[in-house]
C-alpha cells in the first residue's frame, strides 16, 4: 500500500474539497440515519390508537413512575447499608454490605439512565406539541413527509460529494499522469527497448485508471458507507447498546476474511495488469506492421496470437471477479448471523418480558416491540454498508496494485545522467575525439571495442561498414542516447558525460533511414526542433531540402496533415520533410544515417549538391551503404566487427583496405545487375 499513499499525494492539493465532501458525507449518513427514527412513533400511533402528544406524554410518566420506584428501592437499600454498620463486623456482614453496594450503584445507574431519558422526552415534547398535529393520520403523514424530505437532503449532500470526490481523482490523475510523463519522457533510449512502449502505454491508460477507481472508493464510499453505519450505530444504542453490540462482535472476524482477500486481489490484479500490457503489444506489433501482416497472409495466425492473450486476461480477470465476488457474499452471510442473534436476544427481552438474555444484562428495563423493531431496522442498515465495504476494499486493493506498477516505472532512474550544472559546450566544436570506446547493449556482447577517432570541426566524415559493424551504434553514443561502457567522447577536450546534456544535444541534428514523422500539419514536422520558427524559415529550410514542390502541390499545402507516421507521404518525401527539419534547426553536428536509402538517382543528386554547400560550416557524419554518397566526405572510417579497421580516402582505402575493397566490389556489381 506504500505506493497506492504515494499516489493519494498528488490529491493533497485538492484538500479543501475533500473536506467539503467529507462534510456532505457525514450529512448524507445523518439524514440517512435519522430516516429510521420515524418507525418508532409510526408504529406506536398506529399500534397505541394514541396520538404522540399523549404518547409522549405516556413515555414521561412511565419513565417518572419507573424513577419513583428505583428511588423508592434505593432509599430502601440505603436504610439497610446503614444498619448494617450496626452490625459487629464479620464474614457474612461483608458480603451483604458488597451486595447492597452493588445494587446501589445500579440503582443510581438506573436513576441517571431515567434523568436522561426524561430530559430527552421532555426535550422532544416541546418540539412535538409546537409543530405536530393532533390528528393521529396527519401525524403520520408528516413523518412521512419529514422522511421523504430527508431522503431528498441526504440525496443532495451526496451529489455533492460524490461530484467533489470525482474532480479530486481527476485533477490527482491529471497531475500523476503528467509527472510520470516527465519522468519517462526523460529515460534513456535503453529503457524504451528494454521496457517496450505497449507496456509503458499500458501503465499510462489501464493502470492509472484502475489507481482512479481505488482512489475514488477510497475518497467517495470507503468514508460514506462507515458514516452511514456509524450514524446507525449512535441511534442503535440509543436503543440498547448491548444488543448493537452483540452484533458488531462479527466485525473483527469480517475485517480479517476481508484482509486476507484484499491482499489475494492486489495479487491477481498484478497478474492481470501484466496480461493487458501483452495485449496492448500484440495490437502495437499487428497495427503497426500490418503491410505486413497482409503481404504474408498472416491475419490469421495474428488473431490466433491475440485470441491468446485475451484468453489469458480473461482467466486472469475472472478470478479477481471470483475473488471480488466471494467477499460481498462472505459479509452478508456475517452480518445476517449477526442481525440474527441481536434480534432473537431482543425477542426473547420482548416476548419475556426480560432484562437479561443468557446472564447477560441487556436493558435496564424490558424492551418494547416497537423499539425492538426500530433496532433491528437500524441494525438492518448497518450491514448494508459494511457488506458493501468489501467491495471497495477489493477495488482499493486493485489500486494498490496498478499504483505499484505505476511507481515502478516513475521510479527508473535513466542511465543516461544529465548534468544541468556541468560546462557548456560551444556552437562550434573545435574537435571531437572518440577515445578507446567499447559498447554493448547486453554484456558479454561487445558491439564496439577500441574505437579511435579525431575529427575536426567542419569535417564531413563518411562511416561504411557491413550490417551489425556498429556504425548506427557509434553515432547513438554521439548525442548520448547510449553511455560508452569504457573509454570516452569528448567535445574540445570535456567528456560529454560530463557536459550540459541539453546543450550537446541542441548541437546535433539527425537524419535517420526510419524517418518519424507526427501525426500532425508538414509545417509543425519540420518545426519540430524549432517550435517558434516563422512560415519563411520553415519554407527555407524545405527549399534547401527539395521539398517545397510536393509540399506546394499538396492540397493544403504546409498545413497538410501527414497521417500515422507519415502514411500519406512517399519514402521519399519523409526523408526529405525530416532533412528540412534537420536544416531548420541548424546543428553544428549533423548525423544522416542512409539519409537517401529512399531516393531516387536523380533526387539523391540534387541533395547532395545541397549538402556539400551546408556541410561546410558544420562536422557532419555520414553512415551510408552506397558508395557513391562518399563524394562528399572528407575522410571515410572503415568499420568491421565494432572496430575501426581503416580511416582515409576513397582512393587510399582502395589500395590498402581489404574489407573496404570488398565493399566496393559489391556495390559495383550491384549497379551492374
Amino acid at each position: 500500500m506504500k505506493n497506492f499513499v504515494r499516489a493519494l499525494r498528488f490529491a493533497f492539493p485538492y484538500r479543501a474539497r475533500i473536506i467539503v465532501s467529507v462534510i456532505c458525507a457525514v450529512l448524507a449518513a445523518l439524514f440517512w440515519s435519522l430516516n429510521f427514527t420515524a418507525i418508532y412513533p409510526t408504529m406506536k400511533i398506529v399500534g397505541s390508537g394514541k396520538n404522540l402528544q399523549e404518547l409522549i406524554d405516556d413515555s414521561i410518566a412511565d419513565v417518572q413512575k419507573r424513577s419513583d420506584e428505583v428511588r423508592a428501592g434505593l432509599e430502601d437499600k440505603l436504610k439497610e447499608q446503614k444498619r448494617l454498620l450496626t452490625e459487629p463486623p464479620d464474614a457474612d456482614r461483608f458480603n451483604q454490605e458488597r451486595h447492597i453496594a452493588r445494587d446501589i450503584a445500579v440503582a443510581e445507574s438506573k436513576l441517571k439512565s431515567a434523568a436522561h431519558e426524561d430530559a430527552r422526552y421532555r426535550h422532544a415534547k416541546r418540539y412535538i406539541d409546537a409543530y405536530l398535529p393532533t390528528d393521529r393520520f396527519r401525524t403520520i403523514a408528516f413523518l412521512v413527509g419529514l422522511v421523504v424530505i430527508g431522503m431528498a437532503l441526504k440525496g443532495i449532500f451526496e451529489f455533492f460529494q460524490e461530484t467533489l470526490v470525482g474532480s479530486v481523482v481527476n485533477l490527482s490523475l491529471f497531475g500523476l499522469r503528467n509527472m510520470c510523463f516527465r519522468k519517462v519522457v526523460h529515460l534513456d533510449v535503453s529503457h524504451f527497448n528494454e521496457q517496450g512502449t505497449h507496456e509503458m502505454m499500458s501503465r499510462f491508460t489501464n493502470d492509472i485508471e484502475m489507481l482512479g477507481n481505488g482512489q475514488k472508493m477510497l475518497f467517495g464510499k470507503m468514508i460514506a458507507e462507515p458514516l452511514r453505519a456509524l450514524g446507525c450505530v449512535v441511534f442503535a444504542c440509543f436503543i440498547s447498546w448491548q444488543l448493537t453490540f452483540m452484533f458488531l462482535v462479527l466485525v473483527p472476524v469480517a475485517l480479517v476474511i476481508l484482509t486476507r482477500v484484499g491482499r489475494m486481489m492486489k495479487r491477481a490484479t498484478r497478474r492481470m495488469l501484466e496480461r493487458m500490457s501483452l495485449i496492448y503489444k500484440i495490437l502495437q506489433e499487428s497495427f503497426t506492421g500490418i503491410r505486413v501482416v497482409k503481404a504474408f497472409t498472416r491475419e490469421a495466425g495474428e488473431r490466433a496470437r491475440f485470441r491468446r492473450a485475451t484468453r489469458e486476461y480473461y482467466t486472469k480477470a475472472m478470478w479477481v471477479v471470483k475473488l471480488d465476488a466471494i467477499a460481498g457474499p462472505i459479509i452478508e452471510v456475517l452480518g445476517i448471523a449477526a442481525v440474527a442473534g441481536a434480534l432473537l436476544a431482543g425477542a426473547y427481552l420482548v416476548i419475556n418480558k426480560k432484562t437479561h438474555f443468557l446472564g447477560i444484562q441487556m436493558a435496564y428495563y424490558p424492551l418494547e416491540a416497537e423499539s425492538l423493531l426500530q433496532l433491528y431496522a437500524l441494525l438492518a442498515a448497518i450491514s448494508d454498508p459494511v457488506r458493501k465495504l468489501s467491495s471497495f476494499l477489493t477495488k482499493v486493493q486493485s489500486g494498490a496494485a496498478a499504483a505499484d506498477r505505476i511507481f515502478n516505472l516513475i521510479d527508473r532512474d535513466p542511465k543516461v545522467q544529465s548534468q544541468p550544472q556541468g560546462p557548456r559546450l560551444n556552437r562550434h566544436a573545435e574537435t571531437i575525439e572518440f577515445k578507446n570506446v567499447c559498447f554493448s547493449y547486453d554484456p558479454g556482447h561487445p558491439i564496439l571495442n577500441g574505437i579511435d577517432l579525431r575529427v575536426r570541426f567542419g569535417e564531413t566524415i563518411a562511416l561504411v561498414g557491413k550490417n551489425g559493424s556498429g556504425k548506427s551504434t557509434l553515432m547513438n553514443l554521439l548525442p548520448r542516447f547510449y553511455d560508452p561502457d569504457h573509454g570516452s567522447i569528448t567535445v574540445d577536450g570535456i567528456d560529454i558525460r560530463m557536459a550540459n546534456l541539453r546543450t550537446l544535444r541542441q548541437q546535433v541534428g539527425v537524419v535517420t533511414q526510419d524517418t518519424i514523422l507526427f501525426d500532425d500539419t508538414i509545417a509543425r514536422n519540420i518545426s519540430y526542433g524549432h517550435p517558434h520558427a516563422t512560415a519563411e524559415e520553415i519554407e527555407s529550410a524545405a527549399r534547401q531540402a527539395f521539398a517545397h514542390d510536393f509540399i506546394a502541390k499538396l492540397p493544403n499545402g504546409y498545413e497538410t496533415r501527414v497521417g500515422e507516421a507519415g502514411s500519406k507521404l512517399s519514402g521519399g518525401q519523409k526523408q526529405r520533410l525530416t532533412l528540412a527539419r534537420a536544416i531548420l534547426r541548424n546543428p553544428s553536428i549533423l548525423i544522416l544515417d542512409e539519409f537517401t536509402s529512399q531516393s531516387d538517382a536523380e533526387s539523391e543528386a540534387i541533395v547532395h549538391k545541397f549538402l556539400r554547400e551546408f556541410m561546410r560550416q558544420r562536422t557532419t557524419f555520414v553512415i551510408t551503404h552506397r558508395l557513391n554518397t562518399l563524394e562528399i566526405a572528407d575522410r571515410i572510417v572503415v568499420l568491421d566487427a565494432g572496430r575501426i579497421v581503416a580511416v582515409g580516402t576513397h582512393a587510399d582505402l582502395l589500395d590498402h583496405c581489404n574489407v573496404y575493397q570488398r565493399l566496393h566490389e559489391a556495390h559495383f556489381q550491384r549497379r551492374v545487375a
